[in-house]
Order: C-alpha cells, then sequence, then structure tokens
C-alpha cells in the first residue's frame, strides 16, 4: 500500500522543501519507488530540484483545475518523480474556493498513479489554507519540520488544531507520524529545549537525529540538487538517510549517525 506522507508547517523557512527533497532522494536510495508533489506556488521543491518553473508546460495547476491528469505532468529528476508547481497553483486555490469538495481534489487527482509508488511525499505550502487542506486530505501521515526557536514551535500548535479539522471532515484516518528537527545547533539552550518540550507539549514523537544546521545543506538547493548528491558524507546528508531509514522502521548502520567520523 502507498504511503502517502504529508509534510507541513504553516512558518516558512523551517527546512520544509528541503526535508521533502532530501528525504524523497533518500527513500529513493533505499529502493523505494517515490514520488514528490509540490503543492506550493512559489515551486521552491520544483525549483531545488533543478526545473525552472516557467519552462514546464504542465504542473500541479492544471491538474487541479482539471485540464491534466497527474501522469501527463508528472516528470523525472535525478531518480525521483515529481509534480511540479509553478505560480500558477496561487490561481488554483482561488478556482478551488467555488467547488464543491474542494478539499478532495488532489485526492482524487492522485488516486490513479499511487500504485506506481511505494512512497508519495507532498509539500505543503506555508500557510493553512485549501491548498494545504488538500495535501492534508490526501495523505495519511504528516510530518512536521520544527526549527528549534520560540516562532516555530506556536506554528505546532496552529497545524495540529488543523489537522484535528481534516480527521473531523474529510480525513479520519490521518496521523501524525512526529516532528523532524532542522536547521538544529545542539550549542544552543533553546534549540535543546525546544526539542525536549515537544513530547509533553504536543504529545509528539521527535523523529531522531535532528537535521544539524549546515552551509552544504543551504547551498544545495540552488545548485537543483539534493544535499545527497551535493555533500554525501555531511552531517546533514547522514541525518536524512538515518531520518529515511527511521520511516522505514529499519535500523540505520551503527556508524550513520549524526557527527560519526
Amino acid at each position: 500500500m502507498t504511503r502517502v506522507l504529508a509534510i507541513a508547517n504553516q512558518k516558512g523557512g523551517v527546512a520544509k522543501t528541503t526535508t521533502v527533497h532530501t528525504l524523497g532522494a533518500a527513500l529513493a536510495e533505499r529502493g523505494q519507488r517515490v514520488l514528490l508533489v509540490d503543492l506550493d506556488p512559489q515551486a521552491c521543491l520544483t525549483f531545488s530540484a533543478g526545473i525552472d518553473p516557467e519552462q514546464l508546460e504542465r504542473s500541479l495547476h492544471d491538474v487541479m483545475v482539471g485540464r491534466a491528469s497527474a501522469s501527463d505532468a508528472i516528470v523525472e529528476v535525478s531518480g525521483l518523480d515529481l509534480l511540479p508547481s509553478t505560480i500558477d497553483l496561487a490561481g488554483a486555490e482561488v478556482h478551488l474556493l467555488s467547488k464543491t469538495g474542494r478539499e478532495f481534489q488532489l485526492r482524487r487527482a492522485l488516486m490513479p498513479v499511487l500504485p506506481s509508488y511505494d512512497v508519495v511525499l507532498i509539500d505543503c505550502p506555508p500557510s493553512l489554507g485549501i491548498l494545504t487542506i488538500n495535501g492534508l486530505t490526501a495523505a495519511s501521515e504528516v510530518l512536521v519540520p520544527l526549527q528549534c526557536e520560540t516562532l516555530s514551535q506556536r506554528g505546532v500548535g496552529q497545524l495540529l488544531e488543523t489537522i484535528e479539522d481534516v480527521r473531523a471532515y474529510t480525513n479520519p484516518q490521518l496521523t501524525v507520524r512526529g516532528v523532524i528537527a532542522t536547521m538544529y545547533d545542539s550549542r544552543t539552550r533553546l534549540a535543546q529545549q525546544v526539542l525536549e518540550g515537544v513530547p509533553e507539549r504536543y504529545g509528539l514523537d521527535v523523529l531522531r537525529p535532528p537535521v544539524p544546521k549546515s552551509v552544504k545543506v543551504a547551498e544545495a538547493p540552488s545548485l537543483g540538487r539534493s544535499i545527497l548528491e551535493h555533500a554525501p558524507t555531511s552531517k546533514g546528508a547522514i541525518a536524512y538517510r538515518e531520518l529515511a531509514d527511521r520511516l522505514l522502521d529499519v535500523e540505520p548502520p551503527a556508524a550513520a549517525a549524526v557527527g560519526a567520523p
């Protein structure tokens, strides 16, 4: 059965897109058939994968407004399949507001292609609007990237309220798989306190290890590559590979730990 994971946090700048791209690449390394879905009109995932959104003939916008099927819009890049986005997707959000069953549009669009994949990762936009609701309605699980700072933590409570609404109205089977700590600086007391407080405050699991703050991770999107391609032995790459193993319930090798030689 295909696992569909929405990666969501309405606060921007928490490495959500980087997490989608890198986890997808790590899962593909492990033999998984992976589809990435760029549900953000800013098209950051599309750009990070090395695709110019302005050169696309079809995108998720066309799928959401019924002008194309998902299979028509999917492109292959670096061993991953991607359902790309463009700025036009912002118009699709307006279009959906007048449609009956608008929350189910993405789920309906993805259903024909799901048998072709083991894992689908949906990059939700940094908002709690209709596009994010579509992502949560289409998913079976949610991952929450969290930068370990006060403002990012505040947004988790608002996201959980939205998830409860989605469970009540459109997707009762939706579960929160856990929190991924991103851009983590273990030297600061605040980062440690925020991370340690997540299970008690929100009742969520924290998937280990945290992804350390890294220039290499920040550089990769501008090159159209994941950190696994750009700096495969970096601490960030090692952390994301271990997180992929956690998602697959595989025990990572002993050496595959952040800071390992």
